[in-house]
């Protein structure tokens, strides 16, 4: 490999973001920015990079391996590089905002990298766009976050969308009631995130019959929503866990009653990427796209007084953008060189893409394909170019 090519080699996880696609996705970036703002959702914008005792403190301790560090060559303090601005948010929301009236919505758009990728998400720097509702307990508040990201999606053309609900917080609730210890809470988790039936049941001698019963029916209870409150609702649970199934049922319900139509499905077990979180949980999907369209749940932000409820998901934009129709190729102008700027400057008024020649040129036609032009301004008139016109 030549040095030359050295210079193009990037790290695992990083990619360059060429025409048109960059385009394309601030585009829709922009789009969900204003629809978020349409529902009054205010825009923020956190830094890149915070000093690490903030940035990883609260929320931000789940990103801890996740997060890049820096030395700050001003305050010679550590720094880490955002891998998540839900932590941002909150933060915000508890200093700069505190004042705010509540419920506070806000939306927020930018880059985070993180340390390494996934499987399913090979990528290590993405764009995140997201809104938080904080200072909301309701599970109206859950409702209104996951239908705002279910309506914009699918207005930009994503096709097959789909939610799946979860609540991280019932299985720990189920164990505490049978005096479940923290090894064997351990390796029931390792057991419930492989969705391992057997592994669940060879763990009985230690969880006992009953919670072994109520677990391993959590973990083959997941599937579509009415199905699954259906089993749930014949369980027999304490007070804490009866409170997490009744939070998970309402907001289902709200869900199937304002859009009938969204495929919801229900993982009372899932608890992986929610380690936060505190209560419902959603993941977004489109069928046939490979990934998470975004995620989110309910959480407490830190504010020095016990915290607030909130609330609030993520999109990514990679997958985002998978999930969308191919974006079309801009239609643009080629100019002849010593065309008069008021004459272009009125085209460009119009919303056509102008591109300027710098030197005249013996066949304009061949100039304009050479470029990549769709059309010719030719005697005043935009002139529409085929391949015949080329030969």
């Amino acid at each position: 490999m030549t040095d030359f090519a050295d210079k193009a080699l990037l790290p695992a996880g990083m990619t360059d973001v060429l025409p048109p696609d960059a385009s394309f996705e601030a585009e829709i970036l922009e789009a969900l920015m204003a629809a978020y703002a349409s529902r009054g959702y205010a825009r923020i914008k956190p830094p890149l990079i915070e000093f690490e005792e903030s940035l990883l403190a609260g929320l931000g301790t789940a990103m801890t391996a996740q997060t890049f560090r820096v030395m700050d060559p001003v305050s010679q303090r550590m720094m880490g590089v955002r891998a998540d601005m839900t932590p941002q948010v909150a933060r915000i929301a508890a200093t700069r905002l505190a004042n705010a009236p509540r419920p506070l919505r806000l939306s927020y758009a930018g880059q985070v990298l993180r340390v390494k990728g996934s499987q399913l998400r090979p990528e290590r720097q993405f764009a995140q766009v997201g809104a938080e509702l904080i200072g909301a307990a309701e599970p109206e508040a859950d409702a209104e976050v996951i239908l705002m990201a279910t309506d914009v999606l699918g207005k930009l053309g994503v096709t097959g969308l789909s939610v799946d609900i979860a609540m991280p917080t019932l299985v720990p609730a189920v164990c505490k009631e049978f005096g479940v210890g923290d090894s064997t809470l351990a390796e029931l988790r390792r057991a419930l995130d492989g969705k391992d039936a057997a592994g669940v049941a060879s763990l009985a001698g230690k969880l006992g019959g009953p919670a072994t019963e109520i677990l391993s029916t959590l973990l083959s209870a997941g599937g579509p929503a009415n199905e699954t409150l259906t089993s749930l609702s014949r369980l027999k649970l304490g007070n804490a866990a009866e409170n997490e199934r009744v939070s998970l049922g309402a907001v289902a319900d709200i869900l199937k009653s304002r859009a009938p139509n969204l495929s919801i499905t229900i993982d009372p077990v899932e608890n992986r990427g929610f380690e936060y979180h505190t209560g419902v949980t959603y993941t977004f999907y489109a069928r046939d796209v490979r990934g998470e369209l975004g995620s989110g749940g309910r959480y407490l932000a830190e504010n020095g007084n016990g915290g607030e409820p909130a609330t609030g998901f993520t999109l990514f934009m990679d997958t985002v953008l998978r999930a969308l129709p191919k974006s079309q190729p801009l239609s643009s102008v080629y100019v002849p060189a010593g065309t008069p700027e008021d004459q272009t400057e009125a085209f460009r008024a119009e919303g056509w893409v102008t591109v300027m020649g710098l030197a005249p040129v013996d066949d304009n036609v061949k100039e304009s394909h050479r470029l990549e032009c769709t059309h010719l301004l030719e005697d005043g008139a935009i002139q529409n170019l085929n391949s015949e016109d080329e030969g």
